[in-house]
């Protein structure tokens, strides 16, 4: 449990922080609800691969 937390936590840091470089790079201006919401959006992709992994590895 501990672990899914830590994964969650950093996965959620880390996109917001790659959004926001990439939005404050090429587009000039990084709103936080752009950030926060393609960020939530990336770590639902990420958990739903997981789940996805899991289930195909078991059979």
């Amino acid at each position: 449990m501990l672990r899914e937390v830590l994964i969650l936590i950093v996965s959620v840091a880390g996109f917001c922080a790659a959004i926001a470089a990439y939005l404050a790079l090429f587009h000039g201006e990084a709103s936080t609800k752009e950030v926060v919401s393609t960020a939530a959006a990336a770590v639902i992709g990420l958990y739903a691969g997981r789940v996805l992994e899991r289930r195909l590895a078991n059979g």
